[in-house]
């Protein structure tokens, strides 16, 4: 339990480091937008958290690039169901690939070159049922 809870949050903040090094134009953009709402602060709070849509999108576009448990944990079929053509009975335990949804063409344009704005123009979001985007 303690590993699953701190190996995540290491490795994300890890992808999202590195991604901020190769992309400078978006760690510029993210460090005016930080500037910008906490100002001479020394500390962030949750408020100044609901301030930074660019920093959400930033961190949306690393979840679904580097996804810190690409196969969600197993679920239990309740029913009788239908997947790709396939019968698949009540009772099953399934996996679920995350990391392939992410990176499913059909679903997203530019995989690998995705810029965070991408986050602004969309209300998708990982706490809502927006399956396109499951890092966890």
């Amino acid at each position: 339990m303690f590993g699953a809870g701190t190996n995540t949050t290491f490795t994300v903040l890890e992808w999202a480091m590195s991604e901020l090094i190769r992309n400078p134009g978006t760690m510029k953009t993210l460090q005016y937008e930080v500037r910008e709402v906490v100002g001479s602060k020394d500390e962030i709070d949750e408020q100044d958290l609901e301030k930074m849509p660019y920093l959400k999108a930033v961190l949306k576009k690393n979840l679904r690039l580097h996804s810190p448990a690409p196969l969600l944990v197993p679920s239990e079929l309740t029913q009788d169901t239908k997947v790709l053509g396939y019968d698949v009975a009540s009772g099953m335990r399934m996996m679920i690939n995350g990391w392939a949804i992410s990176r499913n063409p059909s679903l997203w344009k530019n995989i690998e070159e995705s810029p965070p704005e991408r986050f602004l123009e969309m209300s998708i979001d990982f706490r809502d049922l927006h399956f396109e985007l499951t890092p966890l």
